[in-house]
C-alpha cells in the first residue's frame, strides 16, 4: 500500500513513526522543504496542499491520501476519488470542517448543540454587531494554535478585529474544557478515547497542556461519547476525529470546533493508550478493525513552547526534564527559532492524576 500525507508536519512524522509499524511505504507533500516529515521519508515532494496541480501530481500512483491539515485542495482530492484514489477523510467530510461557519451549520442540521454564531465578511459588518459584544471572532478558514482567533469586548475592540471572512461566537460561561478522539472505518466501526480535560492559554488561545483522562461526571462522559459518535457517523468519517466540547458552569456540553485529523488533544495516546491516535488513523484508512482504545494509566501532555530561555540552553534542560520518571520527549525539530511557535511535548505518565501534576509542576520549572 502507497500511503500518501498532505502536509509535512509533526503530525505526519507521529503518523509515519506508527506506519513502519505496518510496513508501510508513505510519502509527504509540504510546501516547506524544511518541514519535519522531510527528514522521516526518501518520498518527499515539495509542493502546496492547496494547490490544484500539486496535490494532483502528488496524489497519482498512490492507493490512499490523508491529512495532517485542513488547508487542502478539495478539487483535486475529488478528481483523485474519480481517478480509484481512496481519499480519508472523504473530500465532503473535509470541505464541511474547512470553514468554520459551515462546520456550525452541519452541526445545527444535525441537532449537535453548538456555540450561537454569526458570519461575518469583513470589519464593516462587525460595526453592525456592536449589540452583540463581547463575543470571540474566528477566522472561518485556516486557524490553528491559537491563529485566528481574537475577543472583542467592545466596539473599541474592532478596529484591530480580522477584515477577513470570520464568525463571531456569543462568549460562553465555560467551565471547562475537553475533546474526545473518535475514529470510524469504512466499515462503520466506531470507538472513543477518553475524554481528555484541556487548559489554554487566555493570551494566545494555544493548549498549554491536557489532562488524561478528564475528571468529569459519568453523565458528562457519556454524552460526549454520544456526541464524538453522532458527530462521527453524521460525516460519515472515514478516519479520525477531535471534537473540542466546552462544559459550561451550568452543566451542559457544547461542540466548539472539530478537526478530522490527529490532534494535540491525542498525542498522550501514543505512550498512554493501547492503541495510539495515528495507529488508529491508519486502522481506519486502510479498512482494518479499530484498535483498543483503553487508557493504560493517567496522562498529561504538556506543549513546548519556543522561548529565548530553552534556546539558550536546550540540551540542559532536556536533559534535566528527562531525569523526571515517567517523562517522554517529543521535539519536533522545526528549523529555526521563533518565539512563541509550538516546538515540541511531553507526556507525563504517572499510577496517579495527582502524580502526573506534580511531575509536571517540576517539568514547567525546568523549562521556565
Amino acid at each position: 500500500m502507497k500511503i500518501g500525507i498532505l502536509g509535512g508536519g509533526q503530525l505526519g512524522g507521529m503518523l509515519i513513526r506508527h506506519a513502519i509499524d505496518f510496513g508501510l511505504r508513505i510519502s509527504v507533500m509540504d510546501k516547506d522543504a524544511n518541514a519535519p516529515c522531510a527528514r522521516y521519508t526518501s518520498s518527499f515532494t515539495l509542493g502546496s496542499p492547496t494547490s490544484y496541480e500539486d496535490v494532483l501530481n502528488f496524489g497519482k500512483g498512490l492507493d490512499v491520501i490523508t491529512i495532517e491539515m485542513e488547508a487542502v485542495n478539495i478539487d483535486a482530492l475529488r478528481e483523485l476519488e474519480k481517478q480509484g484514489v481512496k481519499v480519508f477523510p472523504r473530500p465532503d467530510t473535509i470541505a464541511v470542517i474547512q470553514d468554520k461557519y459551515t462546520q456550525k451549520q452541519f452541526l445545527l442540521s444535525h441537532n449537535i448543540p453548538v456555540v450561537p454564531g454569526v458570519a461575518v465578511d469583513n470589519k464593516n459588518d462587525l460595526l453592525k454587531l456592536e449589540n452583540k459584544l463581547p463575543g470571540c471572532l474566528k477566522k472561518r478558514r485556516d486557524g490553528y494554535d491559537g491563529y485566528g482567533v481574537m475577543v472583542l469586548k467592545t466596539a473599541a475592540d474592532i478596529e484591530k478585529a480580522f477584515d477577513a471572512p470570520s464568525v463571531l461566537e456569543e462568549l460562553v460561561d465555560i467551565k471547562n474544557e475537553i475533546a474526545v478522539i473518535v475514529g470510524r472505518n469504512e466499515q462503520g466501526e466506531v470507538k472513543c478515547y477518553d475524554p481528555v480535560m484541556m487548559v489554554f492559554s487566555e493570551e494566545k488561545f494555544v493548549l498549554e497542556f491536557q489532562e488524561a483522562p478528564a475528571q468529569i461526571d459519568e453523565a458528562i462522559r457519556n454524552e460526549a461519547f454520544a456526541l464524538a459518535e453522532k458527530i462521527a457517523d453524521a460525516l460519515q468519517l472515514v478516519g479520525i476525529l477531535a471534537v473540542e466540547m466546552f462544559i459550561t458552569r451550568d452543566g451542559k456540553l457544547i461542540v466548539n470546533e472539530l478537526a478530522p485529523r490527529p490532534h494535540n488533544s491525542g498525542h498522550h495516546t501514543i505512550e498512554a493508550s493501547t492503541t495510539s491516535q495515528y495507529e488508529q488513523l491508519l486502522r481506519a484508512i486502510l479498512g482494518l478493525p479499530l484498535g483498543d482504545t483503553s487508557l493504560r494509566f493517567p496522562s498529561l501532555m504538556m506543549n513546548i513552547l519556543e522561548t529565548e530561555a530553552l534556546s539558550i540552553d536546550r540540551q540542559g534542560k532536556f536533559h534535566r526534564l528527562l531525569e523526571v520518571p515517567g517523562a517522554h520527549l517529543h521535539w519536533y525539530g522545526k528549523k529555526g527559532i521563533r518565539l512563541g511557535r509550538k516546538v515540541g511535548h511531553i507526556t507525563i505518565t504517572d499510577n496517579t492524576i495527582e502524580g502526573t501534576l506534580a511531575k509536571a509542576d517540576t517539568i514547567r520549572k525546568i523549562l521556565n
